[in-house]
């Protein structure tokens, strides 16, 4: 009966998380919302110590081509059995989150269940529903689920500004090869609010696993990304000078202070450079038991567990939460 729905690229064959939202209504939380991310509950067909993980753990990721994948679980799981398609009930970990009006997480709480998706949008539909060019599929998700999931989002924004997490604007190119193999054409993709929903929504559910674990003293994979290291800091500097922008010397460094750099360049020839330098800058972001905290996303705690199907990580951070609740 909730309306969940996917949204990921138009290409994509594994359907791993679902989002929905609506208004609280909650007396107590004027303007406030309330959201829900359901992700594959790969757990429940993965087991511990069997072929599939062992398999699974060898491969450790799923690794996507231009052209294919190869998928770390076989594809009757990860485009079947696992993949949230719509009008079929599947297994699913899920997390509703209470949000205020501001977009502050209030609360957290995570179930274990079935779930059926209404639809499988993609980014581009999602954006173009939104913008008054809805479709047959997304038309009638409008008002009911499209709308709330963009509303929940503008709140969402306030508190990730509040945050300052670093705020890289990268080009996403697209590869395309053709029949022969050979690339055919390789050109930027737009980067729309529908990318950005999804990414907020993961990341909100991301911290809920994190502190849940954490409250549970239940071990998990943290994904952590440390501060820049001193040596990139001043090849990072050395840099800017050329370019007459300053970065100080000898400050605590935080996403903040780049994005005062990256607010400078912004519609300028040197901006895509700028932002590739800084993210060159950043330390490698990582999966570790220790909880070092989430540099890049200005985060003291962020566990991954959204895409379990692709990540023998997420499926570790779902056994941990299963067992921890």
């Amino acid at each position: 009966h909730i309306p969940l729905v996917t949204i990921d690229p138009v290409e994509a064959r594994d359907h791993d998380d679902a989002v929905w939202a609506e208004a609280d209504d909650d007396p107590k939380n004027p303007g406030g919302w309330k959201v829900m991310v359901a992700i594959a509950d790969v757990a429940a067909y993965v087991l511990p110590g069997s072929d599939l993980d062992r398999e699974a753990r060898l491969r450790g990721n799923s690794t996507y081509f231009p052209d294919r994948v190869v998928p770390m679980l076989p594809e009757a799981l990860s485009a079947g059995l696992c993949s949230l398609v719509p009008n079929e009930d599947r297994a699913c970990l899920a997390v509703t989150l209470w949000l205020d009006a501001k977009g502050q997480m209030k609360k957290h709480k995570f179930v274990r269940g079935l779930m059926r998706s209404q639809a499988r949008l993609s980014y581009g539909q999602t954006q173009m529903a939104r913008d008054g060019q809805a479709d047959d599929e997304s038309g009638p998700l409008l008002e009911l689920v499209i709308n709330p999931l963009y509303q929940a989002l503008e709140a969402i924004f306030m508190a990730r500004t509040l945050r300052q997490p670093l705020d890289l604007e990268l080009l996403d190119l697209r590869i395309k090869l053709g029949s022969d193999g050979h690339i055919e054409s390789v050109a930027p993709q737009a980067r729309l609010d529908a990318h950005r929903l999804v990414e907020e929504f993961m990341i909100m559910a991301n911290v809920a696993a994190g502190e849940t674990l954490e409250k549970r003293r239940t071990p998990c994979m943290y994904r952590v990304h440390d501060l820049p290291g001193e040596e990139k800091l001043t090849a990072l500097r050395e840099f800017l000078q050329t370019l007459d922008l300053k970065f100080a010397k000898g400050q605590i460094v935080t996403p903040a202070h780049f994005n005062k750099i990256l607010a400078e360049v912004k519609g300028t020839p040197h901006e895509q450079m700028v932002n590739t330098i800084i993210l060159r800058s950043q330390s490698q972001a990582l999966y570790s038991p220790d909880n070092l905290g989430h540099f890049g996303l200005a985060l003291r705690r962020y566990a991954h567990f959204t895409s379990p199907i692709r990540r023998y990580a997420d499926l570790l951070v779902h056994r941990g939460l299963i067992r921890a609740l």
